[in-house]
């Protein structure tokens, strides 16, 4: 019989250190999505974010609609209280659900740079000789007692580095446990721990704005060192900025109009015959982008995006495809992820200063005045070393 296995992110509304650290933007989306999205692509059977948040739960509900994977939950206000323990509302969520699941994993909201492969690794670990796993991080420093005795070495023997075995240190990301450890302990690890290791930057805290300049720093550059030269056979287009120049005219009676470069049209066309797949997501949802969409005999539409990244990657599990095979416009913050994931991320000209800075390529055209069609072109050219 399969075993139920479920994920677990618990998020509280504001912060002390951070104001509103869960639903800050970190890369341009939440930082809270960077753990769901992996955990959407794990092997968990289902995920609970449980928070006090309403914005969250409704975020929740629109963003992750296509999948009924992710569930989230009021929790009550006692369990969100600023000293009340993880364990407490671990079980008050349990007992909510009458403990429906055969393995509980406990996923920390602020650690991004927890991976699918963590999760998963956690998961298989659990067997007849462990109850419970947690990641950890092997560290190389050397550590001190306060009262100037060394803990881990001998100072007057100072190993090297490739000699030292150093220490390993719960990272606080990844915990799971079977239902009978948990019901028993009332914790989130058992009687019989086995580990995963995992990155040594996970073991980063986000404490500080400062922390947080340099988890955002680190997750930029490990999303780029995953790149890889494979040929283009999905291009996905952000709308305002992109195929527009960001702006917005207003009539006396409210109604707004948009202007879209018709050259934009044609490129995008040329690239459909060469069978190369046109998409766009935007976080606007707007009928004038379905009208211009649907002239252009574009299908692919996602409109009113906020979690980019997540929504990409369903697209390239259900298309067969990696990252590495999208080349990616776009021109803000919110854009920011995918630019710095898929195989080839170009900017428009008059792209904010961050996405041109992380961009592969930043087109000498405006956006709305040919910066598609440049971007067409690149592709194409790009295809034909393949």
């Amino acid at each position: 019989m399969k075993m139920k296995k479920i994920g677990f992110i618990p998020l509280r509304k504001g912060s002390k250190g951070i104001s509103n650290k869960n639903k800050r933007k970190m890369v341009g989306r939440p930082l809270f999505t960077w753990v769901l999205g992996e955990a959407v692509f794990s092997d968990l059977d289902e995920v609970y974010v449980y928070t006090d948040d309403q914005d969250i739960i409704d975020f929740i509900k629109k963003e992750y609609h296509w999948t009924p994977k992710v569930k989230a939950l009021l929790r009550s206000e006692e369990s969100a209280g600023d000293k009340v323990s993880t364990e407490f509302a671990m079980l008050e969520f349990c007992e909510s659900i009458n403990y429906g699941f055969d393995v509980f994993c406990l996923l920390q909201a602020t650690s991004p740079f927890t991976k699918r492969e963590d999760i998963n690794s956690c998961l298989n670990k659990l067997n007849s000789n462990y109850d419970s796993v947690l990641t950890v991080v092997n560290t190389h420093r050397f550590l001190w007692n306060e009262d100037g005795t060394p803990i881990n070495y001998n100072p007057l023997d100072r190993p090297r580095r490739q000699d030292f075995e150093g220490l390993l240190v719960e990272n606080g990301a990844v915990y799971t446990t079977t239902k009978p450890a948990l019901k028993k302990n009332k914790n989130r690890l058992g009687d019989n721990i086995a580990i995963v290791k995992m990155a040594d930057e996970s073991l980063m805290e986000i404490d500080t704005e400062s922390d947080w300049v340099a988890v955002e720093s680190l997750l930029i550059e490990r999303q780029k060192r995953a790149k890889e030269s494979q040929k283009i056979t999905h291009v996905v287009l952000d709308v305002d900025g992109v195929f527009t120049d960001g702006t917005i005219t207003y009539t006396k009676d409210g109604e707004h109009t948009k202007s879209f470069d018709m050259r934009d049209g044609m490129g995008l066309e040329i690239l459909r015959q060469f069978n190369v797949e046109v998409m766009i997501m935007t976080s606007e949802d707007s009928q004038l982008v379905t009208k211009r969409m649907q002239k252009l005999k574009i299908e692919n539409v996602f409109l009113g995006v906020k979690d980019k990244y997540t929504l990409l990657n369903n697209i390239i599990l259900k298309e067969g495809i990696t990252l590495s095979n999208v080349a990616y416009v776009g021109d803000d913050v919110n854009d920011l992820t995918n630019i710095c994931s898929v195989g080839w991320s170009l900017a428009p000209n008059n792209a904010t200063d961050v996405v041109k800075q992380h961009a592969d390529i930043v087109l000498s055209k405006n956006s709305g005045a040919g910066a598609i069609r440049e971007a067409c072109q690149f592709i194409m050219n790009y295809n034909k070393r393949f």
